[in-house]
């Protein structure tokens, strides 16, 4: 992620709460996201990955993505998300520590994409969670790319009708599904349903099912090894939490998952946006202020000899 992109979110979720003390009663009577009771999501394992790429090629399956073939010309081999990726394994390596990460929409529990999107073709679904994209509402100007936290989003550039392409749980796959509880403990739909890339994980290392579920079998794992974690799971409260969330053994930034704190970055940027437009106050000094400057080019422009000329003068 750019640098400064990271630093101003950070400085916008660090000062919301004074912001938002300030702004307006509608923004103070805002409610934060909230994890749907029956929210589905993922919990990926940082230290049961091998980097086999399985899941890659498993979503490009599952999505009737074209390959997305690297500078070198490996099939299927990107170096990030794109217009033909939706789901991607990373590598990190440093002197003392190695790891693999996968990266795919969030699914935030309050999806900043969603609060962008002027005609609610990005949404996000009231039962399962999932941030789901309607493209028959989108008109192509790509705010979600620029509101979104974790850059997901992308936009398909190189296509005459272009779409937004960002993962959303394989939601087409679901279908009548249902939960059935598993010898692990916790509820999975049966094989064909549900997001391609758990199903063909040989080591289990991104696993599906009911985000409350997922989150207790995260907090098992801390406390039954913890040595082998930071301990903490991401995406339990970060951003005001996601639905994929992540078990580590490397420090979470240094994968590319930037602590932006507990709140949500929609909730932060509404009462920024209504403590600056309170009272409509802002507004009108910004064009006062820009009034005053075309007065003053427009001066500059007709020389000091516009007002005996009535150059410059205003029928």
């Amino acid at each position: 992620m750019n640098p400064g992109r990271r630093r101003a979110l950070r400085v916008l979720a660090g000062t919301g709460a004074a912001t938002a003390a300030a702004a307006s009663p509608v923004a103070a009577s805002r409610a934060s996201g909230v994890v749907p009771p029956e929210a589905v999501g993922m919990l990926y394992d940082t230290t049961r990955c091998i980097g086999c790429k399985a899941c890659v090629s498993a979503c490009l399956r599952a999505n009737d993505l074209e390959p997305d073939r690297s500078p070198d010309g490996l099939y299927q081999a990107p170096l990030g998300l794109n217009s033909r990726t939706k789901n991607v394994i990373k590598l990190y390596k440093d002197e003392q520590q190695t790891s693999y990460v996968k990266m795919q929409c969030m699914h935030c529990v309050d999806p900043a994409c969603a609060s962008a999107c002027m005609l609610g073709s990005l949404h996000k679904d009231e039962t399962t969670g999932i941030v789901s994209y309607d493209p028959s509402y989108c008109v192509g100007c790509r705010y979600c790319q620029m509101a979104c936290p974790f850059e997901v989003t992308k936009f398909e550039f190189d296509k005459a009708v272009p779409k937004i392409v960002k993962c959303e749980l394989c939601r087409h796959r679901v279908q009548d599904a249902t939960f059935t509880q598993t010898d692990s403990g916790f509820s999975r739909y049966p094989r064909g349903h549900g997001p391609a890339c758990c199903e063909v994980c040989p080591r289990e290392a991104v696993i599906y099912g009911k985000r409350s579920e997922l989150l207790a079998e995260a907090k098992r794992r801390l406390d039954a090894n913890p040595d082998a974690y930071v301990p903490k799971v991401y995406g339990e409260t970060e951003a005001g939490g996601t639905q994929v969330l992540y078990l580590s053994h490397v420090d979470f930034e240094k994968l590319g998952l930037p602590d932006y704190g507990d709140q949500g970055i929609p909730h932060v940027a509404y009462a920024v946006q209504e403590g600056i437009y309170k009272g409509f106050i802002a507004p009108v000094a910004l064009y006062t202020a820009l009034g005053l400057v075309m007065l003053r080019n427009r001066k500059k422009e007709d020389g000091p000899d516009a007002a005996d000329s009535g150059k410059g003068v205003a029928p």
